[in-house]
């Protein structure tokens, strides 16, 4: 017991010394800070991700909310990305001119 008693007052000291060098050790090594900066990257990007897809989402109700109450943005819908007409609408389609630069209609024999 006197021996115990006796190293008592070195304990701090021993414990300090223990620290010293641990923490570091634990600090530095691949799962310690070099780890919680990659995670902290990541919980950056997830953050952003989240805030685009929250606007994405407000915005995606919006245009729910629309179709369901305007019948007018159901129809513009329907001519727009449908390319629906009317029964009673007559389409006309134009093509290019026939000298025109555009090639797209233009067909060239060799």
């Amino acid at each position: 017991m006197t021996a115990f008693r006796d190293l008592l007052p070195f304990a701090p000291l021993a414990v300090l010394t223990v620290a010293v060098v641990a923490v570091p050790m634990l600090i530095f090594q691949a799962d310690g800070l070099p780890k919680l900066r990659a995670v902290r990257g990541e919980l950056a990007v997830a953050k952003e991700e989240n805030e685009r897809l929250t606007r994405d989402v407000a915005r995606l109700r919006g245009e729910v909310k629309g179709l369901r109450e305007d019948p007018r943005a159901v129809e513009r819908i329907a001519r727009e990305r449908l390319g629906m007409v009317r029964s009673s609408e007559v389409v006309f389609q134009f093509g290019s001119k026939p000298g025109s630069s555009d090639s797209s209609n233009a067909r060239r024999e060799p």
